[in-house]
């Protein structure tokens, strides 16, 4: 299959998730990126450990995030290195970075210089918190950024404490708003041949996540949302929103009229509420509701609900995830192979193109793997 984004070429000059992230995905979409690393170590990211799990010298991470990728050893340190960059910015459509600050203007390589050897480069920045203002040169860090969002605030139980979400949130999305900014600048490259400086940062992709509450927050008179004591799981919703632990595992159970889900789980004492009672007592109510589903299996609560229309999933773990078979259906997970035959299990791109998802045979490039067929092709 022909990707989208097909001849098209994308520099990653980019390190560990957000940056990386985003040439990824416009890999999947059929872009070409060649990865910019500096030869003594490479990207951090290499180095980062979910586990104690490593493939052929890497971080299982870092291979997840820079499958399809061609790798280019550059010493920024390096006046020769420096050109040959600009030399590769110059033949590039896309170009993406992540430095802190004013460190990409002291290397020569901002969107000014890039744009002064390539007119129409798409050229995009991710930083932490912006360029300017009191928060600019802190670390740009994903539990960092989700501290300082709000959005470590709101999860959790009322009297439970800040609660970070178990992945790296904030540089996912960073990066996909950083590919929505970069498609639209093609389109408009298309049209009109003027290229564009793409920026975001972990903080504001943190903050436009929290749109749909911030909204209310703000029109409620400033008025802070009460999270559930139990079982939260949105702060703006009522019972019986949230996860309930069954015989056998755990349920959830989504927007769903008290009568409705009082009459499947033979729970009278809930039908007659009010619909008020539903938020001012959401805590009594799903207590009681907590009480009752933990009388029967998982599997037998799907049993009765589904066919009611309670909207209602069971939880599932990884290992339970992988033996569904509407997962598998789905045909989610890959295998890559890198230049050093080193193989690595990993997902496919959840984006379809007339019915066919992308699939990747390449897996990260090892630090410069690369560099003397680039430096041939490009002339640098």
């Amino acid at each position: 299959m022909s990707g989208l984004l097909e001849g098209l070429l994308v520099l990653d000059m980019s390190q560990f998730l957000s940056g990386p992230f985003a040439a990824l995905r416009l890999g999947d979409l059929g872009a070409r990126v060649i990865k910019i690393e500096r030869p003594d170590g490479g990207d951090l990211c290499r180095r980062l450990y979910l586990t104690d799990t490593e493939i052929g010298g890497d971080s299982t991470l870092f291979h997840a995030i820079n499958r399809g990728k061609e790798g280019f050893a550059a010493d920024f340190k390096n006046a020769a290195d420096i050109e040959a960059v600009k030399r590769l910015i110059a033949n590039a459509d896309v170009v993406i970075q992540n430095f802190r600050p004013g460190v990409i203007q002291r290397l020569g390589l901002d969107y000014a210089a890039a744009k002064a050897v390539n007119r129409g480069v798409v050229y995009a920045s991710i930083t932490g918190y912006g360029e300017e203002g009191p928060w600019a040169m802190l670390p740009g860090q994903d539990l960092l950024a989700q501290a300082r969002s709000g959005l470590m605030w709101l999860n959790g139980d009322r009297d439970q404490g800040p609660v970070p979400f178990g992945l790296a949130i904030a540089d996912l999305l960073a990066g996909s708003a950083i590919v929505q900014g970069v498609l639209a600048a093609l389109v408009r490259k298309g049209r009109t041949g003027e290229g564009a400086h793409i920026e975001t940062s972990l903080f504001e992709a943190l903050v436009d996540f929290q749109f749909e509450v911030l909204t209310t927050y703000l029109n409620d008179g400033g008025r802070a949302p009460a999270r559930s004591a139990f079982r939260n799981a949105h702060a703006y919703l009522a019972a019986p929103y949230g996860v309930y632990q069954t015989e056998d595992g755990w349920l959830a159970i989504a927007m769903t009229p008290l009568e409705k889900l009082a009459d499947v789980i033979a729970l009278p004492a809930i039908a007659k509420l009010p619909a008020s009672a539903a938020f001012e007592r959401r805590d009594e109510i799903k207590r009681q509701i907590a009480a009752r589903i933990a009388t029967a299996s998982t599997s037998e609560w799907l049993r009765r609900m589904q066919p009611a229309d309670v909207w209602c999933a069971e939880v599932l773990d990884w290992e339970s995830l992988f033996a569904n078979e509407a997962f598998k259906r789905m045909e989610m997970l890959q295998t890559v192979v890198r230049g050093d035959g080193a193989p690595v299990a990993t997902t496919r791109s959840p984006i379809r193109v007339d019915g066919a998802r992308a699939r990747c045979r390449q897996g990260a490039p090892r630090i410069g793997e690369h560099t003397a067929e680039l430096r041939a092709e490009f002339g640098v």
